[in-house]
């Protein structure tokens, strides 16, 4: 056994209310053989953050120390040369010794092997683009925009290892989250006083909320929303749990990062990433893990809830019609959903429009009927309004009005795009707050065992505890404003000059700082259409993302089930990760008990 593969050793801090140790890398090689080797560590209280260590000279002021005996050093050692890895992370709890599942170690290798030479290599990834390309795995090029021209969508070569127990978990509590979602959507009340502080800063849920405010006050004409969600998760490294001899063992659990109530995209991206896998790893000779890829019709639940509305609003002369951008560069993944609802149904007929084409285009019939053109449209799907930049003047925020007060059923109404703004996340994640929408205590107990810490930044004592823990610390934490299409969230210092600077201003309400997910590293092949070195692994981080289908209104629910999974991973340096907005790949998940 060679000691000099351990050049690096994290102690990874545990959030379950546990006194744990914090991260500290140890730079040194330790020679495993002496007979005792010691490293100190600091205990701090979770969260206590005014009780945080400082470490000076190899000693810790004001805080107990503990040495780790080198027997566990060996240990260590040892788990790291089993698994080929160049780093382990491990903790230290009630005076013992806990190496995580491999799975959740800081640096794992891909389970498959790639041919050793080159050619082979080259061969393979070559195949991987062209089965891409030619089954539709594109998108439009931002840097080299033409409409006629698509690339290959930035993909993972092999898929990526994901513990099985918790992909269930993540699938068997997605229909609880559906309900949740509906039912605060519901709540006027609840959105009102969660969103008061937000809007009286953020212009744009400002807008949102004034739209679902005059629609509650005249009445909405259509009570069915429709609602195309998706959670989307991470594993975090920092959970613990007990097994049944009652000991506390290292395990990765998921956290959820947020959940989309509007465009939730990846509809046709997360199901090709699995098909493409299921060939890649054919082509490797893998046949007998094809099982341990789950299977993944996104692209068909979602279809067949958007013709299931179509049915309930009892036309079959109408339409559905998607609301897109200006310019759409995820374009596969949004023609594919029109084409498989024309393969399901060729009665339907699908248009796309944008919201500045339906100023002129669109108007109300005599009983709040949405006529776009000579259409009376069904179902409107919305693959854009979710940021500002996609109204450019008060018109299109006219046409979103309009749209509201017709009897058209929409994906999502003005309340479910509401209930899934960061603000209510945050709301939701409070004591007691989801036990005012679920009563059987298993399902809560399921849903807040998937929050991690998020906090306001209203101008209360609360706001102020949150604004001095970011600028303190962080590196702990993410600052996510009411936004959703990536790009928008604040990441380690410059939090803390963000928090310094709008610290005495009202917009910081418009904000929520939560806690950084640690998740596991993998080691993996990042394939690229700007890129040409594909060779040699990465290290990477995944977030999965589980679909869920509701329909219903006030009084019933039409329709609630789980409709698929994507995953996407990006470089393990990266803070944001989407495939769409260039910093992510397309991957799939790999069960491994």
């Amino acid at each position: 056994m060679s000691y000099a593969i351990l050049h690096r050793l994290v102690l990874i801090p545990y959030r379950q209310n546990i006194n744990f140790a914090i991260y500290r890398k140890v730079e040194n090689v330790f020679m495993f053989f002496q007979e005792k080797i010691t490293i100190p560590i600091a205990y701090s209280v979770n969260m206590n953050l005014k009780k945080r260590p400082i470490w000076k000279n190899k000693s810790v002021v004001g805080e107990e120390v503990s040495l780790i005996p080198g027997a566990w050093i060996i240990k260590a050692l040892a788990t790291a040369e089993q698994y080929n890895l160049e780093s382990l992370e491990i903790g230290l709890l009630n005076q013992q010794l806990y190496i995580p599942h491999k799975i959740c170690t800081s640096t794992n290798h891909t389970p498959f092997s790639l041919p050793s030479a080159k050619k082979e290599q080259h061969d393979l990834i070559e195949k991987a683009i062209d089965w891409a390309l030619m089954h539709g795995m594109c998108m439009r090029s931002k840097t080299n925009f033409n409409k006629n021209m698509l690339q290959f969508a930035p993909f993972i070569l092999l898929p990526s290892p994901f513990p099985r127990k918790e992909f269930e978990k993540a699938c068997s509590i997605q229909t609880i989250l559906n309900i949740l979602i509906h039912k605060v959507a519901h709540d006027y009340n609840f959105l009102k006083e969660t969103l008061q502080e937000t809007i009286k800063v953020d212009n744009f849920t400002k807008k949102l909320f004034d739209i679902y405010e005059t629609v509650y006050n005249e009445g909405f004409m259509q009570k069915i929303s429709l609602g195309l969600l998706r959670s989307d998760l991470m594993l975090d490294t920092s959970c613990a749990k007990e097994n049944e001899y009652r000991k506390h063992i290292p395990y990765c659990c998921w956290k959820q990062v947020e959940i989309n109530t509007i465009a939730s995209g990846f509809g046709w991206l997360g199901p090709a990433s699995t098909q493409l896998h299921r060939f890649v790893l054919q082509e490797l000779g893998y046949k007998d893990q094809l099982s341990n890829l789950p299977e993944n019709n996104t692209l068909g639940e979602l279809c067949t809830a958007m013709i299931e509305a179509w049915k309930l609003y009892g036309n079959s002369q109408a339409i559905i019609l998607f609301i897109v951008e200006d310019v759409s560069y995820n374009i596969c993944d949004q023609r594919f959903h029109e084409f498989e609802i024309r393969k399901q149904n060729p009665d339907i007929k699908v248009i796309r429009r944008t919201l500045t084409d339906m100023i002129t285009l669109s108007k109300l019939g005599f009983n709040k009927e949405l006529i776009v053109e000579d259409y009376v449209v069904s179902v409107v799907y919305y693959r854009c309004g979710y940021e500002p930049g996609q109204y450019h003047t008060e018109k299109e925020w006219d046409v979103r009005l309009l749209i509201e007060r017709s009897v058209a059923i929409k994906c999502p109404s003005i309340q479910y795009h509401l209930a899934g703004t960061k603000k209510v996340q945050q709301a939701l994640a409070k004591p007691g707050i989801v036990a005012k929408f679920l009563k059987d205590e298993k399902n809560i107990m399921n849903i807040k065992e998937i929050f991690t810490g998020l906090y306001t930044l209203d101008f209360d004592e609360h706001g102020d505890i949150a604004i001095e823990m970011g600028i303190q610390n962080p590196e702990q934490f993410v600052l996510k404003p009411q936004r959703e299409g990536g790009c928008n969230n604040v990441y380690g210092t410059d939090i803390k000059k963000f928090l310094l600077y709008i610290k005495d201003k009202q917009e910081r309400a418009a904000w929520i700082l939560m806690d950084k997910i640690i998740p596991p590293i993998h080691l993996n092949y990042m394939i690229r259409p700007e890129s040409h070195n594909y060779l040699g692994p990465k290290e990477l981080v995944s977030e999965l993302g589980i679909f869920g289908v509701i329909i219903a209104d006030d009084k019933n629910i039409y329709v609630n089930k789980k409709a698929g999974h994507m995953l996407r991973t990006k470089l393990a340096t990266a803070n944001e990760g989407g495939v769409a907005t260039g910093l992510g790949a397309c991957d799939s998940p790999l069960l491994i008990d």
